[in-house]
């Protein structure tokens, strides 16, 4: 009977050593002085009074979020641009003077550039429109 004393004591105190240099001994924990301070102090940002959490230093806006967005489409359309102007140079150098053919070229090339005014357009409006409400 002892030796089991003995070996539960041992094995207690190996698990409570363990715990403590690991560092998972629970922490205390206070009351915070309401709901929202938790809420707010869980999500790592400072409370703002009775509008409700201020807004972590450093977070996007909404401004910020459709700029980046609207950068990554114009990047991707230029892309696109770029490859359907050297599309339509390559049909025009192989259209061998048919009509037709060097037609479709142009009509290619024309689309392409066009599709650079309408996205450098949008670029425009929409920092104008952004620059005046904010």
């Amino acid at each position: 009977m002892k030796t089991i004393s003995i070996k539960l004591k041992r094995i207690t105190v190996l698990l409570v050593s363990a715990l403590v240099l690991t560092g998972t001994v629970p922490a205390p924990v206070f009351a915070a002085n309401s709901a929202k301070d938790a809420v707010c102090q869980g999500a790592g940002v400072g409370n703002a009074g009775a509008s409700g959490c201020a807004a972590p230093v450093g977070s996007p806006t909404v401004n910020d979020l459709i700029k980046t967005g609207l950068n990554i489409f114009s990047a991707i359309v230029g892309i696109i641009a770029v490859v359907m102007v050297m599309l339509a140079g390559v049909k025009y150098m192989m259209s061998q003077g048919e009509a037709g053919k060097i037609n479709e070229a142009k009509n290619a090339l024309l689309y392409a550039v066009v599709g650079i005014v309408i996205v450098a357009m949008a670029q425009v409006i929409v920092n104008f429109v952004i620059s005046r409400f904010s």
